[in-house]
């Protein structure tokens, strides 16, 4: 971590041209524990980051708590925008909720109703991530943001669907709990391109060092 007695607020606390680096920031701003702050303390962190970041942070505050309010503030907050994000949305929220569905998925395969469901929580959860931290200058309107999600659920169904129908008659009971991985695997590869098509399709700002915008990617 960087050891000074001001640091920049809007830059990593530690090296990201090295692996380690981008390894301690990432588990550092997905911590799940982020996830159960209270509304109050997260909006207290943006306004301590926004006065830290034009030196007018209240009279006291130490280093321990500017850096303490950037990671609420870039677990909870929309890099663009600024807003606060769905709890279920936020990448903090990956790993418990990620988990949860995926044990429920993996417990619940042998009937066709607790696939089907299943598989449907998952993808909504899924596509739920996908949208709230999609670039905010790439939205998406209602009609597409309808198909995306349809596609990707009804892809992730007909797979559960068809291993488990498949798997029922030709496999063990033990290579038949690989069908939420099957399914998962193939509606992963609709849901993301489709949730955040606009980014493939027009592409995203690209901006300089200073913040410039210089372009859009191609």
């Amino acid at each position: 971590m960087v050891d000074a007695s001001r640091i920049d607020i809007d830059n990593t606390l530690w090296d990201q041209s090295t692996f380690l680096g981008r390894l301690k920031h990432f588990f550092w701003v997905t911590d799940p524990r982020t996830c159960i702050v209270s509304e109050g303390s997260l909006d207290e962190a943006k306004i301590l980051v926004e006065q830290y970041r034009i030196g007018k942070e209240p009279p006291g505050t130490t280093l321990q708590q500017v850096v303490y309010a950037k990671k609420l503030y870039e677990s909870a907050f929309h890099p663009d925008t600024g807003e606060k994000q769905n709890v279920f949305g936020r990448m903090s929220f990956q790993v418990p909720g990620g988990m949860a569905i995926t044990g429920a998925m993996l417990q619940f395969y042998r009937t066709m109703p607790a696939v089907v469901f299943w598989q449907w929580v998952n993808q909504s959860f899924n596509a739920l991530v996908n949208y709230t931290n999609r670039n905010a200058k790439s939205s998406l309107t209602p009609t597409q943001l309808g198909i995306a999600y349809v596609s990707a659920s009804a892809s992730a169904l007909v797979t559960a669907i068809g291993c488990k129908t498949f798997w029922q008659k030709h496999a063990s009971p033990i290579y038949q709990r690989y069908v939420p991985f099957a399914a998962v695997a193939a509606a992963n590869c609709a849901n993301i391109p489709l949730m955040r098509q606009t980014e493939l399709i027009n592409g995203v700002d690209v901006f300089d060092d200073k913040g410039n915008k210089l372009t859009e990617s191609r």
